[in-house]
């Protein structure tokens, strides 16, 4: 899952192209049999200076080879792609760069591998630098690829394409009146990038139109909002989180401390709001973790190797002070989102309500290519505290709750998840390398009756839900009662069950 808000998952880790790589950029354009040979040989060294002198690769990489059927082949495949190379340079249609042809040979590799690996050139490394520290220039928009056109995650709240009505599940068939049809994904976020004022065009096929919509935008600085909160009542407490960026971490115990301060000695529990969160940093959904559990797990990763895997766990220290959580989630939560979900719900710490998660449950490593930009390579699935891997599968809440109240006349068809991305990791929790499943959650240890009141699907004839109006929203106003239930049953706090 790739966005305009430049979220990220993973750390950084450094990269080096081989100097050999130049002289592939550097053959005239219509080569003799001998240069043509002479380009692949090239080809061949810089792959091969690659895997020796590539960060932490080497020996794994010349035993893959060995595997495959020796050097031999490697060589022949290398020949493969610097004779496609010279055929593209001498023949194409029209003259193209050597930077474009191989920028897309790399973007192509990449993004063969799965969905979520791709090449950022330098200019939209930097941009992504920029994103993470929680300010850039753009429209506000998570998206992915589907079908060769781009997919809309989920609109990021007070930017223009929240204001202008962009919806999950929207897909932009067009740009100014050009079609998304063939662009690749990093592409066509570069095309919505731009300074502030600049205005486009987007063509949106949506689920319901008979037409397609046409919305023009205004491009601004996005400053986003990462914790928006308030009180419920005067005695619960809500948070939504909208991505994790560096900011988020600090905004989330800023929105705590604020509502402390105001409910005082009423405020009787918090709603976290993770709905259509795309994710983005790992740490900092280590630290949201971090902020509500004393200790624990929180969450692992595990490498193609055994000794790269890696465990955080939590300090002592709860900023909401033992009260009961509620985490609401639904299919636009992913990676981050449900790593704060799945830890928090193995614990027991939260409950968490709403529906199915996204099910990204990979992680992205961006390693900088001095001077070219960088790469976003998945270097390793992340396991909740019971050692389940949600990759293609999702959190799946403790409370399903609706949003909306199904249409019997209609088909609805169910919002796109992880595991219906081409190419998207399989779970590997049930795989030969670990077929003991994770052990069962234990019972959610709630007082008598509470779970039994909440009401799983809205009145029919309710009021369609509106953003500004928290009453029409109905998953948020069962949380709410939830946590009034548990607050008022004998024995609340709600007791928390240890790992």
């Amino acid at each position: 899952m790739s966005d305009v808000s430049g979220n990220k998952d993973g750390r950084d880790n450094t990269g080096r192209m081989p100097s050999a790589g130049q002289a592939v950029l550097m053959q005239p354009a219509k080569p003799s049999r001998r240069r043509r040979l002479g380009v692949a040989g090239a080809v061949t060294a810089a792959f091969l200076a690659g895997a020796v002198v590539g960060p932490m690769v080497a020996v794994p990489g010349m035993q893959a080879w060995a595997q495959e059927g020796g050097r031999a082949e490697t060589y022949r495949l290398l020949n493969l792609f610097g004779d496609v190379f010279e055929r593209i340079r001498a023949e194409y249609v029209v003259p193209v760069t050597d930077r474009d042809v191989i920028e897309s040979a790399i973007n192509g590799m990449l993004q063969g591998l799965d969905p979520h690996s791709s090449y950022m050139n330098p200019r939209s490394f930097r941009d992504m630098q920029v994103q993470t520290r929680g300010e850039f220039g753009g429209l506000g928009i998570e998206v992915t690829q589907e079908g060769g056109y781009v997919k809309v995650i989920s609109p990021i709240d007070d930017t223009p394409a929240s204001r202008a009505g962009v919806k999950p599940g929207d897909l932009i068939t067009h740009l100014n009146g050009q079609s998304t049809q063939g662009l690749s994904l990093q592409d066509a976020v570069e095309q919505m990038r731009g300074e502030r004022g600049s205005s486009i065009r987007l063509t949106i096929r949506r689920e319901g139109e008979a037409r397609p919509v046409e919305i023009s935008l205004t491009r601004d600085v996005i400053r986003p909002q990462v914790a928006r909160f308030r009180l419920e009542g005067n005695d619960i407490a809500y948070i939504r989180l909208s991505s994790f960026n560096e900011r988020t971490e600090s905004a989330l115990r800023n929105a705590m401390t604020t509502m402390r301060n105001q409910a005082g000695s009423n405020l009787r529990g918090l709603v976290l709001d993770l709905r259509n969160n795309p994710g983005g940093l790992l740490d900092q959904a280590v630290q949201v973790t971090d902020d509500f559990l004393d200790q624990g797990e929180i969450v692992s990763t595990r490498a193609r190797r055994p000794e790269d895997a890696q465990r955080w766990n939590a300090r002592p220290g709860d900023i909401a002070q033992g009260l009961p959580i509620v985490v609401l989630v639904n299919s636009g939560s992913a990676s981050a989102s449900e790593i704060v979900a799945g830890a928090l719900q193995d614990h027991r710490r939260a409950v968490v309500m709403g529906v199915k998660s996204f099910g990204k449950g990979s992680v992205q490593t961006v390693m900088p290519i001095p001077g070219n930009g960088a790469i976003r390579l998945t270097t390793a699935r992340y396991y909740t505290p019971s050692g389940r891997s949600i990759q293609a599968t999702g959190i799946e809440p403790d409370i399903e709750v609706l949003a909306t109240r199904p249409d019997p006349n209609i088909t609805a068809r169910e919002r796109d998840r992880e595991s219906d991305l081409r190419r998207s990791l399989r779970n590997d929790n049930d795989s030969s390398v670990d077929p003991t499943p994770p052990p069962p959650l234990p019972a959610l240890n709630l007082p008598a009756g509470v779970v039994d009141r909440v009401v799983r699907q809205p009145a029919e004839g309710a009021a369609a839900f509106d953003p500004t109006k928290p009453e029409t929203d109905h998953q948020l106003q069962q949380a709410v009662q939830l946590l009034r239930n548990i607050a008022a049953a004998p024995g609340a706090p709600q007791r928390r069950a240890q790992r």
